[in-house]
């Protein structure tokens, strides 16, 4: 099921370092889910059918909701959710846990990295992503720091192609 060649997966930013923030009717986000509803069209017009998605706030939501959304048209789309720990989302507001679960829900695969939280359960999840993955879509600005900068730079050691949208120049 892992074959690295027809895998995908995705890294990008929390809603703060987002240029929307938590406003996904703002124009940029809306642009920023069509580009990567282009990519994920690519990807998978290259082949790649198995999608992996981190489950964190922001740009992975929107990512997960993309993929969910291709699926309707290309039903062979495989969407894995990567969870770094079973409370990922324990913290977050009402509704944001209600999407959470409502997204995963709808997911074909759920691996949970880490049996409980840990300091470095959402990097753990990260490379779990990318040593099944031949292709890295990245919501991301380009500035160092984070998760997200740590996930490309460990993409770009393992190899993988790199798909980037800059959320700064939607």
């Amino acid at each position: 099921m892992h074959e690295r060649e027809k895998t995908c997966c995705f890294t990008g930013h929390r809603p703060r370092r987002l240029p929307w923030g938590v406003d996904e009717w703002d124009a940029r986000c809306l642009r920023a889910r069509e580009l990567l509803r282009q990519q994920v069209e690519l990807a998978y017009g290259r082949g790649y059918r198995h999608f992996i998605c981190g489950m964190a706030e922001g740009a992975d939501l929107l990512f997960c909701e993309v993929v969910l959304q291709t699926k309707q048209t290309h039903e062979d789309l495989v969407l894995e959710a990567a969870i770094p720990h079973p409370g990922q989302a324990e913290k977050w507001s009402a509704r944001q846990q209600e999407r959470y679960r409502r997204l995963l829900a709808q997911c074909d695969i759920e691996t949970t990295v880490c049996q409980s939280y840990t300091h470095d359960c959402m990097m753990r999840r990260n490379y779990y992503m990318v040593e099944r993955s031949g292709l890295l879509i990245a919501l991301y600005d380009g500035q160092g720091g984070g998760g997200t900068a740590r996930t490309l730079i460990y993409a770009l050691r393992e190899g993988l192609e790199i798909a980037q949208i800059d959320p700064t120049e939607i």
